[in-house]
């Protein structure tokens, strides 16, 4: 009989323990978000509302929790400064053609991504999906349209149907201006003395980032360009100054050029277990840590790839993998 209550008892135990455990879940669960937007964590919840706010799809885990006026003077706390770049004091290098290109495995502490180095930047082109305005394809496709040896996705683009009311998810449609060869592909910029933040390369190769207008473009011989922000690194020196630079932590894409010409192309890997992501301050250190003289973000979140001598060299986070997209920079 003695057995008997020892072995209920110890069911008894078992259930007990197992719903504590539940509960504990269960109220974890209600309180913690409570806990990181309204608790005394501040660079927890910055980190958290600025890669929320930076998505298409997950703003709603700030919104939640936060009005847009509490939203609004967070992102407010990470300043990106705006440098200009100065026509006299633009890069000027010789091109010797260089055919090299050289591959760098990037380890941090909370990410792990690739770099490539282009040592020739003139090989350095915009491509775009053969369907453009109406559906995106793999960065990994649109390279081997073009026939490259490497790519990394390129600008922002809108999944929004064309009355703005429903969500597609073909990313094919452009954000700002797409440039290619010389071609202007898409623009929606309007007033061509209007500066926008821009990535672009002019017929010797010179990379310019930050905000330039177009008819400024047409007048430095620019053939290449999309548009995307922000400028990370301009004239050698970095644009931000304090903070992380606002945009949370995510899986990046970035594209830099050294003072003797050559381009950087960056992916960071992100939301994941291995690589969580990086904020755009790690982008911009890891830049000047490999020489680059200007530099400039592009856009990240599962857009993040980078294809490199037949295949796709990162993980991007995607659950399908690579997400289609509008544009991609690729080396010829």
């Amino acid at each position: 009989m003695a057995k008997k209550n020892i072995k209920k008892s110890k069911r008894f135990s078992i259930k007990i323990f197992i719903l504590f455990i539940i509960f504990e879940i269960f109220i974890t669960a209600i309180t913690a978000p409570f806990i990181i937007f309204h608790g005394p964590f501040k660079n927890v919840k910055r980190t958290l509302v600025g890669s929320a706010m930076t998505t298409l799809s997950h703003q709603y885990i700030a919104k939640l929790f936060l009005s847009e006026e509490e939203i609004n003077k967070i992102l407010s706390e990470d300043k990106v400064d705006t440098i200009l770049q100065n026509r006299n004091d633009m890069l000027k290098f010789s091109n010797k053609h260089d055919s090299k290109i050289e591959r760098f495995d990037i380890d941090g502490k909370k990410f792990k991504g690739y770099m490539i180095l282009i040592h020739d930047p003139t090989r350095v082109k915009v491509g775009f999906s053969t369907k453009l305005g109406i559906a995106g394809e793999l960065t990994s496709q649109i390279a081997e349209n073009n026939e490259s040896i490497a790519a990394i996705n390129g600008g922002g683009f809108s999944d929004k149907s064309s009355d703005g009311s429903t969500w597609t998810g073909t990313g094919g449609k452009p954000v700002g201006l797409l440039m290619s060869n010389g071609v202007i592909k898409h623009n929606d910029i309007k007033d061509e003395n209007k500066k926008e933040d821009v990535m672009a390369l002019t017929s010797s190769g010179m990379l310019l980032v930050g905000p330039h207008s177009l008819n400024e473009m047409k007048e430095l011989g620019v053939k290449e360009a999309i548009s995307f922000e922000p400028a990370l690194v301009v004239n050698g020196q970095g644009t931000i100054k304090s903070g992380d630079g606002g945009w949370g932590i995510a899986p990046r894409t970035a594209i830099g050029q050294r003072k003797d010409g050559a381009i950087l192309m960056l992916v960071i890997d992100g939301r994941q277990v291995r690589s969580v992501g990086a904020t755009l301050k790690d982008v911009q250190d890891i830049m000047l840590e490999y020489g680059a003289y200007n530099a400039t973000n592009l856009d990240g979140g599962s857009s993040s790839t980078m294809y490199y001598d037949g295949e796709v060299i990162n993980n991007p986070c995607d659950p399908l993998g690579e997400r289609a997209v509008p544009s991609v920079i690729y080396v010829k």
